[in-house]
C-alpha cells in the first residue's frame, strides 16, 4: 500500500526479494495504492528481481463512476483490469477482488465482467473486497446459477483483534460457501504493535499526515485494553505483540491468509517469522475474550 509513497523502488525490491526467498507466494496490490505508481513499482521488479512465476497476484481496483458506467458496471470494471495488468506489465491475475457493493448496478452485470475477464485468460478467480455476510452470500449463490467461473473463492475484509465485525455475519457465510478470507490491517494498522502505548513515534505511520487518521481510528481505550492483553502475551511467550497478534488472526477459523504492510525487509521479515509461533489455547481464549466485539 505504501509502495511508492513512502517506500521507493530500491526498498520495494528488497521487501519482495526476502518474501520469495522466505517461502512467501500472495502479494496484495491495488490501483488506488500511490495512484497507480505502487503497481509500476510491483511491475518494475517483476521484469528485473522476481519472476511472475512465483508469485499470486491478487489485483483489485475499480474507476469512480464515469463516462463507462457506475463503479461496478461492465466497461468500468473491465477498463480499471486493464489498466492494472499494464501497469503490472503481465498478462493476467491471479485474483480479481471486486470492489464494493454497488446498488447502482444489477449484478448479473458484475458477474458478467468476471466471465468476461476469465474467458478472456485475463483473471484466474475472482473475489470480493468487504462484504457483508449477505452480500457475500448473494453473490455467491447468484454466480452459482449464472455460471460456475463467476462464484467468488475470497473475501478481503479488514480483520485484527481490533476489528472482529466479521465475526458476526461474514466469517459463518464465508464458510459455509466455501470462501477463504484474507485479513487485511491484522495488526490493527500497526497498533498492536504496541509502539503506540506511550505516545505517537515519530517516523511511525501514525505520526504522518497522510496515515494518521488511519492510525487513529483504531486507537481508544477498548483498543488500550487489548493491546496491554497482546503485550502481556508476549512477554510471557518471550516474543513480539507483532507475532501474538498476527498468530492470533492466523489461526483463526475461515482465515486463508493475511496481508501485511512493511516499511523495510526487516520488518517483513518479523511478521514472517509469526509462522513458528504457536499460540497456547488458554491465552488464544484469553485473547478472544478481551477483543469480543461490544
Amino acid at each position: 500500500m505504501t509502495w511508492g509513497d513512502g517506500v521507493d523502488t530500491e526498498a520495494a525490491t528488497e521487501q519482495l526479494v526476502a518474501f520469495v526467498n522466505g517461502g512467501g507466494t500472495f502479494v496484495e496490490t491495488a490501483d488506488i495504492y500511490s495512484d497507480g505508481h505502487s503497481q509500476e513499482i510491483l511491475g518494475k521488479i517483476m521484469a528485473s528481481s522476481v519472476r511472475r512465476e512465483d508469485l499470486v497476484i491478487a489485483g483489485r481496483g475499480g474507476l469512480p463512476a464515469g463516462v463507462l458506467g457506475e463503479g461496478a458496471a461492465r466497461g468500468t470494471l473491465l477498463h480499471a483490469l486493464d489498466a492494472t495488468l499494464r501497469r503490472l506489465g503481465i498478462d493476467h491475475l491471479d485474483l480479481w477482488q471486486l470492489p464494493g457493493w454497488d446498488v447502482e448496478v444489477p449484478l448479473e452485470e458484475m458477474l458478467s465482467a468476471v466471465q468476461v475477464a476469465v474467458l478472456t485468460g485475463r483473471v484466474r478467480y475472482a473475489g470480493l473486497v468487504a462484504p457483508s455476510g449477505w452480500q457475500l452470500a448473494t453473490v455467491a449463490e447468484r454466480a452459482r446459477v449464472l455460471s460456475s467461473v463467476t462464484v467468488p473463492i475470497s473475501a478481503q475484509v479488514e480483520y485484527s483483534l481490533l476489528a472482529r465485525s466479521a465475526d458476526a455475519e461474514l466469517i459463518p457465510a464465508a464458510r459455509h460457501h466455501g470462501v477463504g478470507l484474507i485479513a487485511w490491517a491484522p495488526l490493527g494498522r500497526g497498533v498492536l504493535t504496541g509502539k503506540y502505548v506511550n505516545g505517537t513515534p515519530a517516523d511511525s505511520r501514525g505520526a504522518s499526515p497522510l496515515l494518521a487518521p488511519y492510525v487513529e481510528a483504531r486507537r481508544n481505550e477498548r483498543s488500550a485494553r487489548i493491546v496491554h492483553a497482546v503485550l502481556t502475551a508476549a512477554d510471557g511467550l518471550g516474543t513480539s505483540p507483532l507475532a501474538v497478534a498476527l498468530a492470533w488472526v492466523r489461526d483463526r477459523p475461515g482465515i486463508a491468509t493475511a496481508v501485511v504492510g512493511a516499511r523495510d525487509a526487516a520488518q517483513l521479515s518479523a511478521s514472517m517469522a509469526t509462522e513458528t509461533i504457536e499460540l497456547p489455547a488458554e491465552i488464544r481464549s484469553a485473547l478472544d475474550d478481551v477483543s469480543v466485539p461490544v
